[in-house]
Order: C-alpha cells, then sequence, then structure tokens
C-alpha cells in the first residue's frame, strides 16, 4: 500500500509536491522536505524519461509516494513510466469517459487492461510480488482541465478503475472562460470556484480522490474544506526562485541607504 493510500484511509489529506527540473539531486532534496508524495511532471517539465528514472532511484529511500504526470495519454509512454518504478500516473487532458477508460486500461495488467509487462525497474523498487499487487496498489489520476471535461465529469468520475481526478486550475479556468480568463492557479472567480467544489463533490459521491494543484498553503487549505482530499503548493522552481528572490530583495534592503543607493562595505 502507498503513503498516499494509507493516509486517504485514515481520513487525512496528503500535500504533494512537483518536480519540473530534470535533476535527481533536486528531487532527493525535494523528497526529503516531508510530502506525502512528488509528482514528476513529463509534460511540461524541462526533462525526459533518462532524467525521470534517476529521479525515481534517488527519491525511493524517502518512502513518498511517486507519481509521473504523463505527457499524454500515449500507452507507451504510460507503461514506460510504470515501469520506472512510479507508483502512479497523472494524465493531462483526459476530456471523456472513453478517454479515462483508456488511461486506466494502460496501467492495469490483464485482465484489468492491457498495460503490458516488463517492470524493467519496478520489480526491483517494489518487490517480486510488483506483477501481482500493481492492479490494486497503482494510481490512476485523470485530469480535467477542459469544457469538455467538465461537462463530462459525472461519466470520467464513474470510470471503474480510475482512483482520482487532478485538477489543472488554469487550463480549466482559460477553457470554461472561453480565454477571457488568464491562467494561474489559485482561482478567486465564483464560477471556477463553483466548478472546482462541483469537480470535488463528485469525486467525493463515487469515492475516489479530488486534487488539485494549488500556489499557496492557505489556498490548498481551502481546497480541502471544499472536499479536495489532495493538493499540489509549488514546484522545485517555484520554491528555488522564490526563495532566491527573497534572499536578493533581502540584501537589497539591508545594505540600501537613505537614497535607495547601496551603501558601501568596508572590508
Amino acid at each position: 500500500m502507498t503513503k498516499l493510500r494509507h493516509l486517504w484511509d485514515q481520513g487525512q489529506p496528503t500535500l504533494n509536491a512537483w518536480l519540473s527540473i530534470g535533476n535527481a539531486f533536486t528531487a532527493e532534496i525535494m523528497a526529503a522536505q516531508g510530502f506525502d508524495s512528488i509528482t514528476v511532471d513529463m509534460q511540461h517539465g524541462a526533462l525526459d524519461y533518462t532524467d525521470l528514472l534517476p529521479m525515481l532511484q534517488a527519491m525511493r529511500a524517502s518512502g513518498t509516494t511517486l507519481l509521473a504526470r504523463a505527457a499524454w495519454l500515449d500507452p507507451a509512454a504510460i507503461m514506460k513510466a510504470l515501469d520506472a518504478g512510479a507508483d502512479g500516473i497523472i494524465c493531462p487532458m483526459i476530456n471523456t469517459a472513453d478517454e479515462a477508460a483508456r488511461l486506466v486500461s494502460y496501467m492495469r495488467y490483464p485482465p484489468l487492461g492491457e498495460r503490458s509487462f516488463g517492470p524493467t525497474r519496478a520489480a526491483f523498487a517494489h518487490g517480486d510480488d510488483y506483477a501481482a499487487r500493481a492492479n490494486a496498489s497503482i494510481l490512476a489520476f485523470a485530469m480535467i482541465e477542459t469544457a469538455e471535461a467538465y461537462a463530462n465529469l459525472e461519466a470520467i468520475t464513474a470510470t471503474p478503475g480510475l482512483d482520482g481526478i487532478y485538477v489543472g486550475p488554469a487550463d480549466l479556468s482559460l477553457s470554461l472562460s472561453k480565454g477571457q480568463l488568464k491562467a494561474g492557479v489559485d482561482r478567486e472567480e465564483p464560477e471556477i470556484i463553483a466548478a472546482l467544489q462541483a469537480i470535488a463533490a463528485a469525486c467525493n459521491r463515487r469515492g475516489i480522490i479530488a486534487a488539485l494543484h494549488c500556489g499557496t498553503p492557505d489556498y490548498a487549505a481551502r481546497a480541502i474544506s471544499w472536499g479536495f482530499k489532495m493538493t499540489t503548493v509549488g514546484s522545485d522552481a517555484r520554491f528555488m526562485a522564490v526563495g532566491a528572490a527573497a534572499a536578493v530583495a533581502g540584501f537589497r534592503k539591508l545594505t540600501s541607504g537613505p537614497n535607495g543607493k547601496t551603501t558601501a562595505v568596508a572590508y
């Protein structure tokens, strides 16, 4: 059983982090910070499979549930990420129940699906009985991030074998507003909040996990109050940028003179 499933079974919400930098050391640092799960972004991240594999290896010792966001609904890429040892897949742009069913089938061995057998690293990372346990343990998340997907919400959430819905608020806001809203997370528009709450409610009715991509801990806590069970707060790139910017701003403030000029430092 993954750490995520254990926490959900106890009724606890979980915190996910995002990796978009293709580097095993960065991944190892992030996995050591106490997140319940870590997602390697194969869609928009600056990385590929040759980065994914060592990143999963570097994070194994943390005990964190390790997910990968696929670049698309591509059976070869999805199966390869699972064979590399990912505990689950988040798949973007799932718009229909048929697409959700295809996602599930790519992630389950027969007779529940059509995943090809060849757990290259997964058998070493998860044990000799991996094949017997994989169908029940691997997590399948479909991303709802378009108006079409939102219209098909009930059918998608009813997909047998689907473990959860992961909401991409930036794309969803663009699609629902027909481009009238700017892309971004932590939405405050009443119509977008209503859509997010409707998605969480649909997931809870079906007994699956509702997950949301957030930008701040405060917004993530609000999402939990709406019924989301998993939230993502920040990425490796964002944490590095924010931390670096804060250090620079702090230094400039502390060393600037009364007219805003840098104060000379004697050595």
